[in-house]
């Protein structure tokens, strides 16, 4: 796996599409680099893009604490068809079908429903498809994908959730981690070629 950035603490990586990211992704590490690698946060197997694993307990520990603060901010690309508001900000109720493994966004709250909230900003549209920035406030099992496809903006790719093309994955990627470290801003970020 390309390597982004490393420390003693923590690794950050930019998983490829195929790759499991709780369970291969350590596994890789390991082989690659040695060592024990702990999974923070999780990317779908079909999504690439920039992710962060520690490397120790007490690491873990800390990135965990932020991720649960709100305190790391996860943004991605994606190229969605139609044309989406210039920016916008949305909070949908979702609910998983695990028998499926789909997410469906829901009127009301019942046991299941998570709440999810993103906001976006249309970055540049070419006919009937758009390039989008997203941040990401909760992190659902595919929410930037059923948020966007309940609106009828379904991501490039992503036959899952409505989307008829040609292409194999969804064009959706995890382009940059922001998190605070020892005092500091870290920021990590880096853009697939079918965004630059």
């Amino acid at each position: 796996m390309d390597i982004l950035y490393q420390n003693k603490d923590y690794v950050i990586i930019i998983k490829p599409v195929g790759i499991e990211s709780e369970q291969d992704g350590p596994a890789l590490l390991t082989q690659q680099l040695g060592g024990t690698f702990f999974p923070l946060h999780r990317l779908d197997k079909n999504v690439s893009g920039v992710m962060v694993y520690a490397r120790n307990k007490e690491a873990a520990a800390l990135l965990s604490r932020c991720i649960q603060e709100g305190k790391m901010i996860k943004e991605y690309v994606a190229w969605v068809h139609g044309r989406p508001e210039p920016e916008g900000e949305w909070t949908d109720l979702l609910y998983k079908d695990p028998r499926k493994n789909k997410v469906f966004v829901v009127n009301r709250k019942r046991n299941g429903v998570k709440e999810a909230r993103l906001s976006y900003q249309v970055l540049k549209t070419e006919e009937e498809k758009s390039l989008v920035q997203v941040r990401l406030f909760t992190g659902r099992t595919h929410q930037i994908r059923v948020q966007f496809s309940s609106r009828g903006f379904p991501l490039i790719g992503d036959h899952k959730y409505g989307a008829r093309d040609a292409e194999k994955a969804p064009l959706l990627y995890s382009f940059r981690l922001t998190f605070p470290w020892k005092g500091e801003n870290a920021v990590y970020s880096h853009l697939p070629f079918w965004a630059e």
